[in-house]
């Protein structure tokens, strides 16, 4: 029996296809773009078709173009041939992945492809084979080795077909001007939609819910606010006007200074230079100021296009809602 050395052999599978994924930088040519701009002009749906691993693969690509702004879905070529033909229209355009591109059951129904649409288009690691002389537009890529010692098991070839397929999707997100708002409309379910839906004013404590005191208030009366409100802050107010917020790091610098409680104005001892978010931001937008200026609570301001009072949000209220 061999000696079993998992490791090492992880780490070689590791290298050898991480040395055909920098491979594949050499081989985006010119017919790349030809790909996107034909992609792009397509009216209908992008249809994504292949056999085993390379099915596997066609399947994660379609999924990861329907979810960045490319209409797309796969159709097995078996199914195809017993009916689903019927899905493909004029207006759509079907690319075909076939490591060898001579894959037996896509050649059998290329008669049938082409005439249900003419945008056929290719990827394969062989520019003469059948597959890849029917397409309007045939990629090559290819693998040097895979990472199976036997060099049978697809390996290096379906992860290069994977890493395609995505820089696919991106070049044509990147085309399209694909946004967080577009993301999340299709995304409106679990950890992902909820960040990229949740609002501010969806989780911050707003308007009167929200400590506020007047910056001539006293500081021991504003502490009792603090004390009610629960949030550990409040908002210091000038003329309904926020400008400043009172912490309980300030509340520390006070007491560290011996501050008289009854004498003391909240406004000579707010931060005044606080940092703040619109109400209809994204709440995981919030988080991220928070983590880059090392505070743990914004001041929620009214947004252009609504007429709301201020809030305060809280990293406590992101963790609460899973947004971080």
């Amino acid at each position: 029996m061999k000696e079993k050395n998992f490791i090492n052999t992880a780490i070689q599978v590791i290298k050898t296809e991480a040395d055909a994924v920098m491979s594949l930088t050499d081989q985006i040519l010119p017919d790349f773009e030809n790909l996107c701009e034909s992609i792009l002009d397509t009216k209908g749906k992008l249809i994504l078709m292949g056999i085993g691993k390379s099915g596997h693969i066609a399947q994660k690509i379609s999924a990861t173009l329907s979810s960045t702004g490319t209409s797309s879905f796969f159709i097995h070529p078996t199914e195809a041939a017993h009916g689903d033909l019927g899905m493909i229209s004029k207006s759509d355009s079907i690319l075909i992945l076939s490591n060898s591109g001579e894959t037996k059951e896509i050649i059998e129904i290329l008669p049938s492809l082409k005439r249900a649409t003419s945008n056929i288009f290719t990827l394969t690691n062989n520019n003469q084979s059948t597959i890849a002389k029917a397409g309007k537009i045939n990629l090559r890529i290819n693998a040097d080795e895979e990472a199976c010692p036997l060099d049978l098991a697809p390996t290096s070839s379906t992860t290069i077909a994977l890493v395609f397929g995505d820089a696919l999707a991106i070049a044509l997100l990147n085309a399209r001007g694909f946004s967080k708002d577009d993301f999340a409309r299709s995304h409106p379910a679990g950890q992902l939609g909820k960040k990229l839906t949740t609002l501010v004013k969806d989780l911050a404590v707003m308007d009167k819910k929200a400590p506020m005191v007047d910056q001539n208030t006293s500081l021991k009366d504003a502490l009792i606010k603090i004390t009610e409100k629960k949030l550990g802050v409040t908002l210091v107010l000038n003329h309904e006007k926020v400008v400043g917020i009172f912490t309980d790091g300030d509340l520390r610098r006070c007491l560290n200074n011996e501050i008289q409680l009854n004498e003391t104005l909240i406004g000579d001892v707010m931060t005044s230079e606080f940092k703040g978010i619109a109400s209809d931001a994204l709440a995981i937008d919030a988080a991220e100021i928070m983590e880059k200026n090392k505070v743990f609570t914004l001041v929620v301001h009214p947004s252009s296009s609504e007429n709301s009072k201020y809030g305060i949000i809280t990293m406590h209220q992101l963790l609460e809602a899973g947004i971080v």
